[in-house]
């Protein structure tokens, strides 16, 4: 599988391009900022977008995503329960003092345990509220692959303190969902570095 993260935008969210080497399909995740870049991974693999995934609605993870759908016709996919904050758009834009994007409610909502799929890649949507009411993760399996969103960070997890945010939630979603994947499952986080479940489970302050 194809695997390309680069961090975009003035927060640096980590947008992944997951791509399947035959099929040259491929899911965009988190397309926050910086179209061109991303455009540039995807011609650079000679992949097609099929779906775009939004880990939750803050506007650094989905500021670009209409945009990317609009040029590559794919549809875009996030938990229904961030919608609140799809309204609150130009009060999030002020946070970073950015314009306000275009932002749309999400093609289809994908449920918990959901897969969403393209051509070789088959990814299951891990539900773990607490750093907004609707985020998630992607989990793919045959690749020990965890894409946490905000949820869970190397050495730390996603603040709660922002509009949607749930200490006792984000805690209990990393606890019952994630920790108890394969210790060698590599997450790449929404922001910064990457790191494993084991290292995770034994060493984050949070969570021990």
């Amino acid at each position: 599988m194809i695997r390309e993260t680069l961090a975009v935008g003035l927060l640096g969210c980590n947008c992944t391009v997951l791509g399947d080497e035959a099929s040259r399909e491929a899911i965009v995740v988190d397309p926050g900022y910086d179209i061109p870049r991303i455009l540039a991974v995807l011609a650079k693999h000679q992949l097609t977008v099929k779906q775009i995934v939004v880990t939750h609605a803050h506007i650094d993870h989905i500021a670009s995503a209409f945009e990317l759908k609009q040029i590559t016709g794919a549809p875009i996919l996030y938990n229904q329960a961030d919608l609140p904050l799809v309204a609150i758009m130009e009060e999030q834009a002020a946070w970073i003092e950015v314009a306000v994007p275009e932002v749309k409610p999400p093609d289809h909502s994908p449920a918990d345990e959901e897969k969403i799929t393209v051509r070789g890649i088959e990814a299951t949507v891990l539900h773990t509220p607490g750093h907004t009411e609707g985020s998630l993760c992607l989990y793919i399996p045959t690749e020990n692959l965890l894409l946490a969103g905000d949820t869970l960070f190397a050495r730390s997890i996603g603040r709660t303190d922002l509009p949607g945010g749930n200490t006792a939630k984000i805690l209990e979603s990393i606890r019952e969902r994630l920790l108890p994947l394969p210790d060698a499952t590599l997450v790449v986080p929404g922001h910064g570095p990457t790191t494993t479940i084991v290292r995770e489970r034994t060493s984050n302050p949070f969570l021990i």
